[in-house]
């Protein structure tokens, strides 16, 4: 099986800077073009199955790609980010502010009575690898999601349960595609994460096209 975890499109939310867990936002103007981008990018890829966060942001972006490859979203509140409770809405200088002792710490993993806590989420992790590997062997699934789920699925394929005992150090940015591999008579295979080839190519040509104008 091969699972792409693709991070949805720039929101409203990410341009103001706000924390968003589970609070709903759209994508912005940038976050469509994003996921349109991302959508022709996969348009020649294999792709047997998406599944999507239910949140707007990362739905807006899983339909961008299942229109162009004839396939239908599926919603899995599975896949919302990390409930963040308490810290939801606010900038990061507010969280800050308002509760200096996790100043140093994850957000993720802040133990803030109200936020998903490090077992929850563990369970989550261990839940979504086993649905998949379970109905979709052999297979090409997409799972889009967020940047915080994202970096943590990857720290508990690596890790297992004790994936929150460690540095986290994978960045995950809007649209990003990273691929996972797994196999059934092998450890799983990381071929790339947070790929934004067709961000890069986007600019490309419009930098091209900029150039030819002005030639």
């Amino acid at each position: 099986m091969y699972l792409y975890f693709i991070r949805h499109g720039e929101s409203e939310g990410n341009k103001l800077g706000i924390i968003q867990g589970w609070q709903d936002f759209s994508l912005s103007v940038t976050g469509m073009m994003q996921a349109e981008q991302l959508a022709k990018y996969l348009e020649n890829k294999p792709l047997d199955f998406i599944y999507t966060s239910d949140l707007t942001r990362a739905y807006e972006t899983a339909s961008a790609v299942a229109e162009r490859k004839h396939l239908t979203a599926h919603k899995w509140e599975k896949l919302r980010e990390i409930n963040l409770g308490p810290l939801e809405g606010k900038t990061r200088q507010d969280i800050e502010a308002q509760y200096p002792e996790i100043k140093e710490r994850s957000l993720l993993t802040s133990g803030v009575v109200g936020t998903e806590s490090v077992s929850e989420i563990t369970s989550r992790c261990k839940y979504l690898l086993d649905q998949m590997k379970h109905a979709h062997d052999g297979k090409h699934v997409a799972l889009v999601a967020h940047g915080g789920l994202i970096s943590i699925m990857l720290m508990y394929i690596l890790l297992g349960d004790e994936w929150h005992l460690h540095h986290r150090p994978f960045q995950i940015d809007n649209t990003s595609i990273t691929l996972v591999e797994f196999k059934s008579d092998r450890k799983p295979s990381i071929h790339y994460i947070n790929k934004t080839i067709h961000l890069e190519l986007e600019e490309l040509q419009q930098n091209a096209s900029l150039l030819n104008k002005e030639a």
